[in-house]
């Protein structure tokens, strides 16, 4: 008895943290929210009135048209292969739902960003405006460049410049123009066919990604 007791007064305590976390009345109408989901932060508009509009991947709009069965909450599941199936959409969740069990960060771009915000109002408009179906990319229309020209007025993601960033430096550098040329060579030796066709595209490759590096 005593050990149910001592449980429900942790789960009781839990469920109070949890609420007052996201707490709504925290935030004003046209603030941007941003919370981890997967590999990236997933970023959303709030709208007042607990709502939040946010551009999400969801692969079931492809197996299902059912309203009630897409309006539930998005698992990262659904994200993943949505990202991948370049499905996605504009759409209006409740706080809880937009957090997934997350803590929201509120305003932080406002730190990163050059360009001042919009007024809430507007940037709330701007985000109502666009709900709906999105030509989806992970790269180059995501829900970081859906916000950001809700807030400020431009279509940028960090996380993108970051992520694309972190390529170049992998893929072009010094080391890669080497692997690429003793690659290109170790198959050709190993094909028997060095000639001046299967070497010269090795040597092109590995000297463009030298001169970009």
């Amino acid at each position: 008895m005593f050990l149910y007791q001592l449980l429900n007064i942790f789960y009781v305590a839990s469920q109070k943290e949890e609420e007052s976390k996201n707490d709504s009345s925290r935030y004003k109408r046209g603030d941007l929210l941003e919370v981890p989901r997967t590999l990236f932060t997933h970023f959303g508009i709030y709208l007042g009135d607990n709502r939040v509009a946010h551009l999400i991947p969801d692969i079931l709009p492809v197996f299902t048209k059912k309203t009630s069965a897409i309006s539930t909450i998005v698992s990262n599941n659904r994200l993943v292969l949505g990202v991948i199936a370049k499905v996605a959409s504009v759409r209006v969740d409740s706080l809880a739902d937009f957090a997934y069990g997350s803590e929201i960060l509120v305003n932080h771009m406002d730190q990163v960003c050059s360009q001042p915000p919009l007024d809430g109002d507007e940037v709330a408009r701007r985000a109502e405006k666009l709900l709906g179906k999105v030509n989806y990319s992970l790269l180059w229309y995501n829900c970081e460049h859906y916000v950001m020209y809700c807030r400020y007025g431009m279509s940028i993601s960090y996380q993108t410049y970051q992520f694309c960033t972190a390529v170049r430096k992998i893929v072009c550098s010094r080391k890669s123009s080497y692997l690429t040329a003793l690659c290109g060579v170790a198959v050709a030796l190993y094909l028997g066919c060095v000639t001046l066709l299967t070497v010269l595209p090795t040597l092109l490759v590995s000297f463009t990604i030298w001169m970009a590096a």
